[in-house]
């Protein structure tokens, strides 16, 4: 419930604006609720990004690599589109003066959709639909930088339907290309 109403708020007022009274007014808590927990906004920032994504950057398995590709892309599509992609829009300024807040986002959400990846070729590996030690960090990293620029810097709509467009034109071939 408070991680919810921080990531409203960011997305909302961003980090400069952010104060605990808001926080506590929108979670509907005490004032006290929040300092017992979090010291200062800071710390309060960095524990909700550190937790940020996991739920969401959870692996998939739908029984083979292209659906597995498809399903976490689609996953990122609604992150980007949701309170945690309005929140961590309104994050990165701030992030490149705020060390702290840097590096629980690198540890925190980018970690959490690193090993999804992880595990997700190594789910394909598994069942023989890659080769073994591929570059599969690059072809992760592939797999959403398209969506990351239009979402970033473009402003265009990041949909399903672009995402798939995007998977059949560009991820997909590559994915091919790994196939023993």
């Amino acid at each position: 419930m408070i991680r919810e109403a921080i990531l409203r708020l960011l997305g909302e007022v961003g980090y400069g604006a952010l104060t605990m009274d808001a926080v506590a007014a929108e979670a509907g808590v005490g004032k006290a609720t929040i300092y017992r927990r979090w010291r200062t906004k800071q710390d309060l920032v960095v524990d909700t990004i550190a937790v940020m994504n996991q739920s969401l950057a959870t692996p998939v398995d739908t029984g083979s690599l292209e659906g597995d590709v498809q399903a976490m892309v689609h996953r990122m599509v609604d992150v980007i589109n949701g309170p945690v992609g309005t929140a961590i829009r309104s994050l990165l300024p701030t992030m490149q003066h705020q060390p702290a807040l840097f590096e629980a986002f690198r540890t925190g959400p980018l970690a959490a959709w690193r090993d999804s990846y992880a595990r997700m070729w190594a789910q394909a590996e598994a069942r023989g639909e890659l080769t073994s030690g591929g570059e599969h960090a690059l072809l992760a990293e592939t797999t959403t930088a398209l969506l990351v620029q239009r979402w970033l810097l473009t402003g265009e709509p990041v949909t399903h339907e672009y995402a798939d467009d995007v998977l059949e034109a560009v991820v997909l071939p590559m994915v091919r290309t790994q196939r023993p």
